[in-house]
C-alpha cells in the first residue's frame, strides 16, 4: 500500500469535449468540423488520463496532505458537461476556457491558451493529458504544454507511482512509458505532465456522491459557479493574435468528403484453411482485382 504524501498536491487534467464517433459530423466552408451540429462527448484518450488523476488522489491523499483534482477544458459552453462528468467521477472541480476567438485553433494556439490557463489557475503539481485527441490525432499539444510551462514530460506513460525523494521532502514520479517494442522506466521530479497511454487502466465507474452532486450543480446555477469556473482570454491574460485562427500557423488546403461505405460481412468457418481462402479467392471482387 503506497504511503501517503508529506504535502499537498494540486493536479490538473486536461479535457476535451469531441465529436461523437459514432455520430456524423459536418465540415465547415474554412475545413473545420461543424462542432455545433455534431454530437459530443469527452475524447476517450482523456478518459484514461482523468483515471490517472482520480487515481493519484485516492492512493496518495490525505487528510493532513490532500490531493485534489481540477479538470481543464477549453471549448464552447457545452464543453461543461464533460466537466460535470469529470465531477461524477470524483474530480473537485473544473475549468472551461470558452471564447469566440479561440475558434479554428490549431494545436501550437490551443497550448498556448491552455498553458496560460494552467498558469492562471496553478501552480500544479502533475498535470495529466489523453494522448491525443479523435478528431486532431496529433498527440501534440501535451508535449507542447510541458515546453511551455518547463516541465519535466513523460509521454505514452502506462503506469506510475509517486515516491518521496530520498534527500528533502520533494516527491519525484516514476513512470513506465511505452516505446517501440517494449517499455522503459523513467523518474522525474515534480512538477511534471504526463501524457497517459491507452493501455492505462479505463476510467472507473462515477460514484454516487460526485452523481448526486453533479445533479445538484445542473440545478443550482449559483452552486455550478462554486465548482466550474468558466473563463476568457481576458481572463487568464492571454494574448488573442497568439490564439485561436490568428495563432494557428496550420492552413488546411482543402477538404472533402469520403462517400459512404458499403458492404457485407460473411464469417466463415467450420471449414478447413485451404477452402476458405478458395472461397474468398472466388468472389468475382477478388477475381477482379487481381486480374488487375
Amino acid at each position: 500500500m503506497p504511503e501517503s504524501l508529506p504535502v499537498p498536491l494540486k493536479i490538473a487534467v486536461l479535457i476535451k469535449q469531441v465529436p461523437d464517433t459514432g455520430a456524423k459530423a459536418g465540415v465547415n466552408p474554412d475545413g473545420t468540423i461543424d462542432r455545433a451540429k455534431a454530437k459530443r462527448m469527452m475524447n476517450p484518450f482523456d478518459k484514461f488520463a482523468l483515471q490517472a488523476a482520480l487515481h493519484t488522489k485516492k492512493t496518495y491523499g490525505s487528510a493532513s496532505a490532500p490531493v485534489t483534482v481540477t479538470a481543464i477544458s477549453m471549448g464552447p459552453p457545452p464543453a461543461t458537461e464533460i466537466l460535470l462528468e469529470a465531477i461524477e467521477h470524483g474530480a473537485d472541480k473544473g475549468i472551461l476556457l470558452s471564447d469566440r476567438r479561440l475558434a479554428a485553433s490549431d494545436t501550437l494556439a490551443t497550448s498556448y491558451a491552455l498553458h496560460k490557463t494552467l498558469l492562471y489557475a496553478g501552480p500544479f503539481d502533475l498535470v495529466f493529458c489523453g494522448l491525443q485527441t479523435t478528431d486532431g490525432d496529433t498527440a501534440q499539444v501535451g508535449p507542447q504544454l510541458a515546453e511551455r510551462l518547463d516541465l519535466s514530460q513523460v509521454t505514452y506513460c502506462e503506469d506510475f507511482r509517486l515516491e518521496k525523494s530520498l534527500a528533502g521532502e520533494g516527491i519525484h514520479l516514476v513512470a513506465r512509458r511505452v516505446i517501440e517494442g517494449g517499455y522503459q522506466w523513467l523518474q522525474a521530479s515534480l512538477p511534471a505532465l504526463v501524457t497517459v497511454a491507452n493501455s492505462y487502466h479505463h476510467l472507473e465507474y462515477k460514484s454516487i456522491q460526485g452523481a448526486r452532486l453533479a445533479q445538484r450543480l445542473m440545478r443550482d446555477d449559483a452552486l455550478k459557479a462554486q465548482y466550474i469556473e468558466t473563463v476568457t482570454l481576458d481572463t487568464v491574460n492571454a494574448d488573442e493574435k497568439l490564439s485561436g485562427l490568428r495563432g494557428s500557423p496550420t492552413i488546411v488546403g482543402k477538404t472533402w468528403k469520403v462517400g459512404e461505405v458499403g458492404g457485407s460481412c460473411v464469417v466463415r468457418q467450420g471449414m478447413p484453411v485451404e477452402a476458405m481462402v478458395a472461397s474468398v479467392m472466388n468472389l468475382k471482387p477478388v477475381k477482379e482485382l487481381v486480374a488487375h
